[in-house]
């Protein structure tokens, strides 16, 4: 309160004891009621009773003018009384500020309790439940999916999988943010929730959902629920005012309760999922034994290559390029063999594609490049000036490395190969790009000497007049053209095509070489329309570096 009120509850207090001082018949009650109001006011330190004491004796009586005996007797038991309300009032106060923090002791801990069942709660709405969607987690989806295959007496009862991804849904986020995304995911979650009610729809994260058919009655119905899923995904959704066009892609399992388990279960339904991707996406994909075997022994080969190249299980052959006017050697094409240890001796078409998938296709071509330059620089010592050539395929990612230029100067200084007897084989697909770094790379080359092919062809775009601001010296026609002629009378059209096809490259300035030849006959045809060389197994069959050395011999 402020000095003023405080001024007047004691002026006030003060008239009470007066009061009560000359009352007839004396009442102690008012000392106890002024105690007890002190005490209301918050004049609750013992400082503050005992002044209240001191100025009362000292004023009190002399204010009013009363000197008596009597009065003296009547101010010493009043001023009991305001003592005794004073304790009591303190003590009342105390025990009801006591009282007040059990209770909220009490209150603060059942609120406390209330709160962590309910966290609890939510920490269990949370383990079993996407936030996001309401859906069921993958959590719950296993515990399902596990007693689904444990019942007692469901061994001969049918179990589907559906593992379904949205296409191309990281576009969503990338270009509308995540918050459209999130909303797009929730509303997928209610179509697949309405439209398949009857079956357990879960989130797995981010775009990818699973629906468990129990009890399916075989590959159909499970297939049948795969397209239901589809048709609720596709319709078009909108979402903060943007209309969005949506598809899935699933991979489905359906198999016999008995003999199957979770994990195997999803890992299936994950890798069919990635088929169905890779065939372009907005369809279903069922699950084929046969080709996860092959995809896993295809996984397995490529992930053993860097091993392979340290132990050396890597080595090459070597096909004859011969002219067509002389038969001449003109060069050979350096083709890699892998000799595994328990598949025997593996052909390119083996693991280059795996290779080139994975990337391993630089430090595998790596290795062919030198290992091609360093034979082929032992050839100069029988062949001297008339030593082949050797034909090196490069792939896309050693095209477009920043380092490849430099490489090839390395390994030419090293071995001590004459530029002009390394020609580096590319396809025209790697060239037909608007990246500009791999022509200036192969410009670097060409002005260094190193001979530059297009291999195959014919196979891609086929545009000479693309060509021609290539740093290009030689064409390898594609053998699905030479294949042709070895009948005369179906080829006739294949002839006309390589007939303009040598014209047009001779008209550039090129070299052009015929692939795939295996009959005399090809070989005429080829000689009488202009060809200028040709590889085969009608010229040789690709062989080790020695049988090379024997034919130059």
């Amino acid at each position: 309160m402020t000095q003023a009120q405080l001024e007047a509850l004691l002026q006030r207090l003060a008239g009470q004891l007066a009061q009560a001082l000359l009352a007839e018949p004396f009442d102690l009650r008012a000392g106890h009621r002024v105690g007890a109001e002190l005490v209301a006011a918050h004049i609750a330190s013992a400082e503050g009773l005992g002044r209240t004491v001191e100025v009362i004796q000292l004023r009190l009586v002399r204010d009013l003018g009363l000197v008596s005996e009597d009065v003296e007797d009547r101010m010493a038991r009043l001023l009991a009384a305001v003592a005794t309300g004073y304790a009591r009032a303190l003590r009342d106060r105390t025990l009801d500020e006591q009282e007040s923090i059990r209770r909220a002791a009490m209150m603060a801990r059942t609120q406390a309790e209330r709160a962590l069942r309910a966290s609890e709660a939510r920490f269990r709405h949370q383990a079993t439940h996407d936030p996001l969607t309401g859906l069921p987690n993958r959590t719950l989806f296993t515990e399902r999916l596990t007693a689904a295959l444990n019942e007692p007496g469901r061994g001969a009862q049918r179990v589907g999988v559906c593992f379904l991804d949205l296409d191309r849904f990281k576009v969503v986020n990338d270009t509308l943010g995540h918050q459209v995304g999130d909303r797009l995911l929730t509303t997928v979650a209610d179509r697949l929730r309405q439209s398949l009610g009857e079956h357990l729809v879960a989130r797995l994260g981010g775009d990818e959902f699973v629906i468990l058919v129990e009890g399916a009655g075989g590959t159909d119905a499970v297939v049948e629920v795969a397209e239901s899923a589809l048709a609720a995904v596709r319709t078009p959704a909108v979402v903060d005012g943007h209309e969005l066009q949506v598809t899935a892609s699933i991979g489905i399992v359906e198999r016999q309760v008995a003999g199957s388990n979770p994990s195997d279960l999803m890992r299936a339904a994950d890798s069919t999922l990635h088929w169905a991707k890779s065939a372009g996406g907005a369809r279903w994909a069922l699950y084929d034994a046969e080709r996860n075997r092959r995809e896993l022994a295809r996984y397995a080969l490529s992930a053993a290559i860097p091993a392979a190249l340290e132990r050396g299980e890597f080595y090459l052959d070597y096909q004859p390029l011969t002219s067509l006017r002389d038969g001449r050697l003109l060069g050979v094409e350096a083709l890699v063999r892998w000799r595994h240890p328990e598949l025997g001796v593996l052909r390119p078409d083996s693991f280059i594609a795996l290779a080139e998938e994975t990337g391993l296709i630089v430090q595998l071509g790596g290795w062919v490049l030198a290992e091609a330059c360093r034979e082929a620089e032992a050839w100069s010592t029988t062949g001297g000036a008339q030593a082949p050539f050797v034909s090196v395929n490069l792939a896309v990612r050693q095209v477009h490395r920043p380092g490849l230029v430099a490489e090839v100067r390395t390994l030419l200084s090293q071995t001590g190969l004459p530029p002009e007897r390394l020609q580096l084989e590319i396809t025209e697909s790697t060239m037909m790009s608007s990246a500009k770094e791999p022509v200036r790379a192969l410009r670097l080359l060409a002005d260094l000497g190193v001979r530059i092919a297009i291999d195959d062809f014919g196979t891609g775009y086929s545009n000479l007049a693309y060509l021609r601001d290539l740093p290009v010296t030689e064409l390898k026609v594609a053998g699905e053209f030479v294949a042709g002629l070895r009948s005369p009378a179906v080829g006739r059209t294949d002839e006309r095509i390589l007939a303009s096809l040598v014209s047009l490259a001779h008209a550039l300035d090129l070299t052009v070489t015929a692939e795939g030849v295996e009959t005399a006959g090809q070989a005429e045809r080829l000689r009488a329309i202009g060809c200028d060389a040709a590889q085969g197994w009608h010229f040789g069959r690709p062989a080790p570096a020695d049988r090379i050395l024997a034919r130059m011999r």
